[in-house]
């Protein structure tokens, strides 16, 4: 991968995968770094820019490795005993955001058996065989494309060049996980370019791989969002439920439980993307808005981890621009 730093204030040693430390005084953050060889995250699922490891705040730890270890043999996740293990396509932690285009890759339904098509984030990937689309599965990367990383004391920036002259898709994304001001707020702000020759329409949404001090979602906590929440499936009464406004746990998920629902009832103002997941007990949370309106909002949980996972939808024709900026309010 070829990739260009422009200014580094803080490389971990280097047995650890590449990362920057990102603070301001309230905040401390730590972004693992783009990278082919040595990179964190190198599958094909999620956009490789700006995962975070951590975010430190008043005495407070969120996010984290949700999983204890990887196997490549894993599809998605599986249970073994006492410890999680995930597939390489779903070891990633924190805001990780995936691309995806009618639920597939960017023209993979129009590459033949060893063509190629596009993951945005990733970069141009081989289609090898007639099988449908399958985001677990890992696929060759043929072209990362050109990674940009730009660092400064409290911010980081990525931009990721890629240009598929088989399948007429190019595209410059560019990704800036910036800390505002001094206090406790966090944007993730993003830029789309469309630098090929055809229309590229997508759907993003951040998994949100959300743990606050290690502790397994339950009654303590509380999913809030400035609507009624409707849900043609909702979760299983016994382990949660909707109310009004607000999903509530009822009992501590432990072994194999799952809490997964489907969110309906917001409208098409972004002031209903609004997403507030807070700890009653302790006061720790983060409050997670943005200037786009939701396109569909979900929620997957288990005893580990708790994403909350809000999508944005966009279409841009060739030479047009998109941009998106989510903001991270953490509580304490």
């Amino acid at each position: 991968m070829r990739a260009v730093f422009l200014l580094m204030p803080l490389l971990l040693a280097a047995a650890e995968p590449p990362q920057a430390e990102l603070s301001n005084g309230s905040l401390r953050v730590k972004v693992y770094l783009p990278d082919a060889a040595n990179g964190f995250y190198r599958a094909t699922r999620f956009d490789w820019s700006g995962m975070i490891e951590t975010v430190e705040y008043g005495g407070h730890k969120f996010y984290g490795r949700w999983f204890q270890g990887t196997d490549p043999a894993v599809h998605d996740f599986e249970y073994r005993g006492a410890d999680i293990v995930a597939g390489p396509n779903t070891a990633a932690t924190g805001p990780a955001e995936e691309f995806n285009t009618n639920n597939k890759g960017l023209g993979f339904d129009d590459a033949k058996t060893g063509g190629t098509f596009l993951k945005i984030g990733v970069g141009v990937l081989r289609r090898p065989d007639d099988r449908d689309y399958d985001h677990f599965r890992l696929y060759d990367i043929v072209d990362p494309g050109k990674w940009t990383n730009r660092m400064a004391r409290d911010s980081a920036e990525f931009t990721q060049a890629v240009n598929d002259a088989a399948s007429g898709y190019g595209y410059e994304y560019r990704k800036t996980v910036r800390l505002v001001g001094n206090g406790a707020e966090m944007e993730i702000a993003h830029s789309f370019r469309n630098t090929g020759k055809k229309p590229i329409s997508s759907r993003v949404y951040n998994h949100n791989f959300l743990v606050i001090d290690g502790q397994a979602p339950g009654p303590d906590f509380t999913i809030s969002v400035p609507f009624e929440i409707r849900s043609q499936r909702p979760p299983d009464a016994d382990l949660a439920e909707i109310r009004g406004t607000q999903i509530l746990y009822r009992k501590t998920l432990d072994g194999r439980d799952r809490v997964m629902t489907q969110m309906e009832g917001f409208g098409a103002a972004p002031s209903d993307y609004d997403v507030k997941v807070i700890n009653t007990k302790t006061g720790a949370g983060v409050r997670v808005t943005a200037d786009r309106p939701l396109a569909s909002l979900a929620l997957w949980s288990i005893r580990a981890v708790m994403s909350v996972e809000p999508f944005v939808e966009f279409s841009v024709k060739p030479g047009e621009t998109y941009t998106w900026t989510l903001r991270y309010r953490y509580l304490k």
